[in-house]
């Protein structure tokens, strides 16, 4: 009999877990529904192919040498991206310098000190809570004869976040800053070990504990093999890991603006490519922190000198950039942070 008082018990506390997660889901979607869809839409159009297309001709020109971290190249990509801040008036929580210096002996191979650029518009009613936006910055360098451009990697993630950064910036001028500060993250030396965001994670400028999401960036202009026949997609990977919330949002943000396929496939635990594992979102999923990493796949140009400007779908990388950036104002935006509710 006790035995059986004990199984009721817990099946009676379950099913109030459940219920009390169902019912915060359904304030969650109701709040999402009546969200002014007008006011997102009017910055979401902000992002156009156009102004994406010349930011990755420009950060994927050899004038960058491929990006390697810790060399020139990189260094002056760096400059790019910090300049831009500047320009766009959007304000660093480090000051007038932009940079997060990462140290040499976060390195191997003879890798010099590199740095991770971070800017930030700052929420108007949680400021101290964060939702960082984050794409490597670095690429594989160059050789005698030929310069690793990385227009797909990781250009095209580059260019997303200087795009979501001007149209979270326009909408701050206007009178729509978001709640919760929202984190522009550029991270070195993610092709040589994902030290800049293992570096971030371990020296936070804002606390791990106060970070409410990561939505990493790493590849989102091209098409792999898998959906030649179908390239309205984007891989979803680690949204369901850590907080139910997240993927919901995820879902929404999707469903109500750009209607792509999410495709979940290597979000799976027994991926034999281990990609959760593979970018800088999982430096923060290791401090607790939900993330998503946001992925078209490998192609025949991942990690050549071929992957080049000309070969980015704009359209294409305009509407997952619109995907992100909805996602991340709901995130910013709702009355209550999301919670961690799943073990990894």
């Amino acid at each position: 009999m006790k035995v059986q008082l004990v199984a009721l018990s817990l099946t009676l506390v379950g099913s109030c877990a459940t219920l009390r997660h169902t019912e915060k889901i359904e304030k969650l979607k109701e709040s999402i529904t009546y969200e002014n869809t007008q006011t997102v839409e009017r910055y979401l159009n902000s992002i156009t192919e156009d102004e994406l297309k010349e930011h990755v001709y420009k950060f994927s020109s050899d004038d960058f040498k491929g990006r390697r971290a810790g060399e020139f190249g990189h260094h002056k990509a760096s400059k790019f991206i910090k300049d831009y801040y500047v320009e766009q008036g959007i304000k660093s929580p480090l000051g007038s310098k932009y940079y997060q210096y990462v140290p040499e002996s976060y390195f191997s191979e003879g890798i010099k000190d590199s740095q991770n650029v971070i800017a930030y518009i700052e929420g108007s009613e949680f400021p101290e809570e964060v939702i960082i936006i984050s794409a490597h910055s670095d690429h594989e360098g160059y050789n005698d004869t030929e310069i690793y451009n990385g227009a797909d990697d990781n250009g095209s993630g580059t260019a997303a976040v200087l795009e979501m950064a001007q149209a979270f910036k326009k909408a701050a001028s206007e009178g729509h800053a978001p709640k919760r500060s929202v984190v522009f993250l550029h991270l070195t030396g993610e092709e040589v070990g994902l030290n800049g965001s293992r570096y971030y994670t371990q020296y936070p400028i804002f606390s791990m504990k106060n970070t409410v999401a990561n939505l990493n960036i790493d590849m989102i202009g091209r098409v792999d093999d898998s959906h030649q026949d179908n390239e309205e997609y984007i891989y979803i990977i680690g949204a369901d890991r850590l907080s139910t919330e997240l993927h919901f949002i995820s879902e929404e943000a999707n469903e109500q603006f750009t209607n792509l396929e999410l495709d979940y496939r290597l979000n799976k635990d027994n991926d034999p490519n281990r990609y959760y594992y593979r970018s800088d979102h999982y430096n923060f999923a290791q401090k607790g922190v939900p993330v998503i990493f946001y992925f078209n796949g490998e192609h025949e140009d991942y990690h050549e000198p071929t992957d080049t400007p000309e070969k980015i779908n704009y359209p294409l990388l305009e509407k997952r950039t619109k995907l992100i950036f909805a996602t991340a104002w709901y995130l910013a935006n709702s009355e209550n942070r999301i919670v961690v509710d799943v073990d990894s």
